[in-house]
């Protein structure tokens, strides 16, 4: 039988581990999912691909390569189990990390009650080290070596094995830095290193501080990560290839924060670029569908078991940001500017000390879920009030996993009682609440920034993430809602649709009118030569490397910047500023309502250079449904409640059953729909339940459904 060549792309949640499967020759799809395992997520991992391999009758010698998003980076930050850290910088800036930037969270208004966080190193877990550079990267004072060795040493004789880097301007010249990282090999060689001019070579020490700490913090945990998933992934392969000594290594790569992947043995050395690796494919996955869709703009809510995260795409392309966090720790690198709260199908429904009803953020999670599960699970969650309201069907994954109706009941009807209000009030509510802390944080990547979200589809996806898509459409008033074929597998599907991605930074300030044109341009070729290296290493030959570039600016005095993109293919001159200066003008007017073109008195500032390398994969095909043969077309009927339908086939309609939408109505009967038996320009009208394996849609009333020619449920109001 001859060899296949499959493509596998796995997204671990935090209740489920969702499988995509691509068939390169025959373009064809397979999803499937899996549970986590929280314990030891590599088990997760290894069960997604045992099973796509059963689906598609295929062996490990077939796969080509597997593409991950992991969340081992981002639940170690969330949690805030952060391990003992050491930190070196230069002598007198001892308490950088306690300065921090003085910002005080909701305002100075907060400023009474709020209590300064722990810092991610300790003071007395701080060394110095004399030597000094100037922004310019011209030495002030020569490195001094006796106390960098002594640093060393106080770190090993403590037992701290994991160690950040950042000394003053080290974005200009990273000699000092290289000298400590020398240094700390030679007297503490166990030692788990990051040095910041190669972590992120950017000004603003505290930030590059930061994020070189939470580099290192991760380090650990991903590189035994990674290690045993490559280990793991050997016993795929069966045996060595024709005239070789050893297997075939299955081609490994890792989801970044910033919209492209990297193999897993270069992840390892820079850890910190996987910080959002999951919500990142997530958002690249819809940002395809979408456009294919017809949709320029468009925002995205990925729903699982724990969390919602929620961006923005714009002509096919989610946004990035500089400015992003992860839990409490700040991350200059480039990412896609992803908002998460916790409202995901295991939030719990809680009382506060003053009596309110809250959701989220803690989590039942996979294990031991919500109360439905019947695996232990003690309050109430966001799944609870579904399954027990008839928005869901009583089990999951077309009937894996029952779920346990009375129990859930059980306990919101105790949440209720302690709530003094009836048992419809008290579930509806608890999704009421949910959709408000969703529709809040769309409102932070879309109002927030400038953007008008009434001209705005958004994508739902994930295995919870389109349970509360009408609302959201009232709430925010959007144009409506895409529902893509799958929506639980979305976030793996964007894992094969992925290039291969590296971000080069150098911090270059000067004003406009005193550029160095010249020394623009060497920044850039020298910043594009690094990242040539990086695609070579990858596989990608010359001819396939591809490139952009970007600048941060602001207006002189202004304390950030507004990032622009700038021409690849055109010299550095006085017309090349001057388009990139007006990009900013239109950038700065979009995000803050003004801007000063022409105004000579404001003058614009050139802050840092930046260029991506970009080696570009296969992407699979989206396909259109097969067209409708005669004899499954059906004229307008309207048989039975909610199920006013056009050329609908019947075997879509699986059953009616009663649902409560609204607790001032109470239960209504809804026809219950089979989403793979629809076809395309089927339409139905709210009320309405879709089901398919891996996600349900309830479509409210005065909503109305079409299926477009991909599969794509289009829900938009009926007045619209």
């Amino acid at each position: 039988m001859a060899q296949r060549r499959i493509r596998i792309g796995i997204d671990t949640g935090g209740t489920f581990t969702d499988v995509v499967a691509f068939d390169e020759d025959s373009g064809d799809l397979v999803t499937t999912k899996t549970p986590s395992t929280p314990s030891n997520p590599a088990d997760g991992f290894i069960n997604g691909i045992d099973k796509v391999l059963g689906l598609m009758d295929a062996s490990g010698d077939d796969i080509t390569a597997v593409c991950h998003g992991t969340t081992v980076a981002t639940n170690k930050l969330l949690e805030g189990k952060v391990e003992q850290l050491g930190f070196i910088t230069t002598e007198g800036y001892e308490f950088m990390l306690e300065i921090a930037r003085q910002a005080v969270p909701d305002g100075y208004g907060n400023s009474y009650f709020w209590v300064k966080p722990a810092r991610i190193v300790p003071a007395d877990a701080v060394r110095t080290v004399g030597g000094r550079f100037d922004f310019e990267g011209n030495e002030i004072r020569p490195f001094d070596e006796e106390g960098a060795v002594a640093a060393a040493r106080w770190f090993k004789d403590h037992g701290i094995t994991t160690i950040g880097v950042c000394f003053l301007h080290s974005y200009a010249a990273d000699d000092h830095e290289l000298r400590m990282r020398e240094i700390l090999r030679e007297e503490h060689p166990e030692a788990i290193v990051s040095i910041s001019s190669e972590v992120l070579r950017e000004y603003r020490e505290y930030e590059r501080s930061m994020t070189t700490l939470v580099d290192a913090a991760v380090k650990p945990n991903v590189s035994r990560y990674v290690t045993n998933i490559h280990e793991r992934l050997d016993g795929f392969t069966g045996s060595a290839e024709a005239g070789t000594a050893a297997k075939r290594e299955i081609p490994f790569y890792i989801m970044k924060s910033n919209g492209g992947v990297l193999s897993a043995d270069e992840v390892v050395h820079q850890p910190i670029t996987t910080v959002l690796s999951g919500p990142a494919a997530g958002a690249l996955g819809a940002a395809l569908i979408a456009q294919k869709a017809g949709f320029d703009k468009i925002l995205t809510c990925d729903g699982g078991g724990t969390s919602t995260d929620v961006s923005v795409v714009l002509d096919g392309e989610p946004t990035l940001t500089t400015e992003g966090t992860v839990g409490a720790y700040p991350s200059k690198i480039p990412m896609i500017d992803v908002v998460t709260v916790g409202a995901g199908g295991g939030s719990i429904a809680w009382v506060s000390p003053e009596g309110a009803l809250k959701v989220g953020p803690h989590s039942a999670g996979a294990d031991p879920g919500p109360l439905c599960y019947g695996k232990g699970g003690t309050e109430p969650t966001i799944t609870d009030a579904h399954v027990t309201l008839g928005r869901i069907p009583p089990h999951l994954l077309g009937g894996e996993i029952p779920l346990d109706v009375e129990a859930a009941r059980t306990g919101i009807t105790a949440l209720a009682e302690r709530l003094g209000l009836d048992f419809e009030r008290c579930a509806t509510g608890i999704l009421e609440i949910s959709a408000w802390n969703q529709a809040n944080a769309l409102r932070q990547v879309s109002v927030k920034r400038g953007l008008d979200v009434r001209d705005f589809m958004l994508t739902t996806f994930g295995g919870s993430g389109s349970l509360l898509a009408c609302r959201l459409v009232d709430i925010l008033d959007l144009a409506g809602v895409v529902v893509p074929p799958n929506p639980g597998n979305v976030s793996a599907f964007g894992l094969l649709t992925v290039d291969v991605k590296n971000d080069y930074v150098q911090t270059q300030v000067a004003k406009q009118t005193a550029l160095d044109h010249a020394a623009i341009e060497k920044t850039f070729a020298s910043l594009t030569s690094r990242a040539a290296a990086a695609l070579e290493k990858e596989g990608f030959s010359a001819a396939e490397h591809q490139f952009t570039r970007t600048v941060d600016l602001r207006y002189f005095g202004q304390a950030y910047e507004v990032r622009v993109t700038a021409p690849t293919d055109a010299p550095v001159d006085d017309a090349y500023a001057a388009k990139v200066a007006e990009g900013f003008h239109d950038e700065h007017r979009q995000l803050y309502g003004y801007d000063f073109r022409g105004d000579p008195s404001q003058q614009v500032e050139w802050v840092n250079l930046r260029v991506t390398g970009v080696g570009p994969i296969t992407r699979p095909e989206l396909r259109e449904l097969p067209a409708r043969t005669e004899s499954t077309k059906r004229s307008e009927s309207a048989d039975g409640p909610g199920t006013e339908s056009t050329n609908w086939s019947e075997s879509a309609r699986r059953s009616i059953r009663p649902v409560c939408f609204d607790a001032e109505d109470g239960y209504v009967d809804t026809g219950v729909w089979w989403r793979p038996d629809l076809g395309a320009g089927d339409t139905i009208t709210g009320p309405a339940i879709i089901e398919e394996f891996g996600s349900t849609v309830p479509v409210h009333p005065g909503f109305v459904v079409r299926v477009d020619a991909f599969g794509n449920l289009v829900i938009t109001k009926e007045d619209k």
